[in-house]
């Protein structure tokens, strides 16, 4: 089990939070529809690190930028983000 750091909380278990998606896959505004659907549908997977969109469902809601490594689940950073950001 993964002890994610809320920015407003503190560390708390994984259960607590939701995955949204890899940053990478994060439609930008103004994309056309075939960026879009390629975004949102062609996972790279890729391995090391990298920034996802989790929320705090259990906690405070907030959504959060966790950087972690894909391969050993070591997370380094996290930010909270609002809602200009979310797509």
């Amino acid at each position: 089990m993964m002890q994610i750091p809320c920015p407003h909380c503190g560390p708390r278990a994984q259960e607590e939070f939701v995955y949204e998606r890899a940053l990478e896959s994060v439609i930008v505004p103004g994309a056309d529809d075939e960026v879009a659907m390629e975004r949102l549908f062609t996972r790279t997977n890729l391995k090391g690190v990298g920034d996802e969109l989790w929320r705090h469902t259990m906690g405070c809601r907030a959504w959060l930028v966790v950087t972690r490594d894909r391969v050993t689940h070591e997370i380094s950073a996290t930010r909270a983000i609002g809602p200009e950001v979310l797509p």
